[in-house]
């Protein structure tokens, strides 16, 4: 079962579509067909984490790169994002370990984390240079 991937909107930063693309697969991942009740608290956490990777994200773009307060809140919140990815990533594995999802939804699901993770990063190396110059 998989989400379509979401053109992005006209103007829209295409690693917000991707973000939201990996909210809408956890959010179809995490029904109840494949994580029994004992595993709510997993499934709370993917979401929890994901809308919040999301949330990192949009408001960093937000955020003046030119102001310098802001510029270091945008950094702070991109880190954050990368650090959520990393929880959601063994989250997935978790899943996986617990048989609640197979190997190829777990690899599936990885690669809408994996392309979040890394356009922050490279968004947030780019930004680095750019002050740097």
């Amino acid at each position: 079962m998989g989400v379509q991937n979401t053109p992005p909107k006209q103007g829209e930063f295409q690693i917000i579509t991707k973000t939201k693309d990996l909210v809408k697969h956890t959010f179809a991942m995490t029904s109840e067909k494949r994580y029994p009740k004992k595993y709510r608290a997993l499934t709370e956490r993917l979401y929890d984490r994901t809308l919040e990777i999301f949330e990192c994200i949009s408001e960093a773009n937000e955020l003046d790169l030119f102001d310098a307060r802001e510029y270091v809140e945008r950094q702070r919140l991109q880190k954050r994002a990368l650090t959520l990815c990393k929880t959601v990533l063994f989250l997935i594995e978790l899943s996986q370990e617990r048989r609640c999802i197979g190997i190829e939804s777990c690899q599936h699901w990885t690669k809408y984390v994996l392309d979040v993770k890394y356009m922050t990063a490279k968004w947030t190396k780019q930004e680095r240079d750019r002050r740097k110059a």
